[in-house]
């Protein structure tokens, strides 16, 4: 038996959206999805990394989309914090399904389904090599949960922010609609901003960098990828001053 790759890093933030757990479905939830997904979560919990997640709410509510639609945009974004409580529960059962034990904690307190949001608590989940799903957002609307990932990314001292999606890195152009895009391998956060690249909204690539924190894009559909990445292998394109 071979010794498990060892990572780079001790203590990481997964980012990924709400409609990551939608698979081939045009909404809501797709359990195999999201067990795939915990499955990826679990080889990088057996390396002994320490993982945060945040996940998005798109595929059950957005925010922005309510608010475009009519809706008054502070409730349409606390809507959209809901719709995380959700996802988060839902990645929660599918990681303690595979022995991993899981905390989802919410910046909006709802005691009956998820803890509140007390940092050295979360800290000491860590420690103890228990997964946190960072749930609700900030707690706050106008703020997206790109900016929650990086806000509590920074709290929690991770050492990058590794955000899934369905491409394997950052292009200068949408890789699916144009054939001529470049992969950037490497990306400075200003670039990022200026030639508006879409890796995160403005804030939180601006949180990023004030605080020296790398973010990390790669394919959440590559099996094996998260895993790959942390152990120095893979594609991506890596996001820093």
């Amino acid at each position: 038996m071979t010794d498990a790759p060892k990572s780079t890093y001790n203590r990481v933030m997964l980012k990924i959206s709400g409609e990551a757990l939608m698979g081939d479905q045009g909404f809501g939830l797709h359990p195999p999805t999201v067990e795939r997904i915990a499955r990826e979560v679990q080889r990088v919990h057996e390396m002994g990394v320490e993982i945060c997640m945040v996940i998005g709410g798109g595929n059950i509510f957005r925010g922005l989309q309510g608010s475009a639609q009519g809706m008054e945009r502070t409730t349409a974004d606390y809507m959209g914090m809901l719709a995380t409580v959700m996802n988060a529960l839902a990645m929660q059962g599918a990681l303690e399904s595979l022995g991993i034990h899981t905390r989802v904690i919410s910046a909006i307190t709802m005691n009956e389904v998820a803890e509140p949001y007390i940092r050295r608590r979360a800290v000491r989940h860590l420690e103890k090599k228990r997964v946190c799903i960072f749930a609700a957002g900030t707690g706050n609307p106008y703020f997206t949960t790109d900016t929650a990932a990086t806000l509590r990314a920074n709290e929690m001292s991770c050492e990058a922010i590794f955000k899934g999606t369905k491409v394997d890195g950052v292009y200068d152009k949408d890789p699916a609609k144009f054939d001529d895009a470049v992969r950037y391998d490497k990306v400075s956060f200003d670039d990022v901003l200026q030639k508006r690249l879409g890796v995160m909204d403005a804030s939180a690539i601006a949180l990023a960098r004030d605080n020296d924190l790398p973010i990390i894009v790669f394919s959440l559909d590559e099996p094996g990828g998260f895993k790959g990445i942390l152990a120095g292998e893979g594609t991506y394109t890596l996001v820093e001053d």
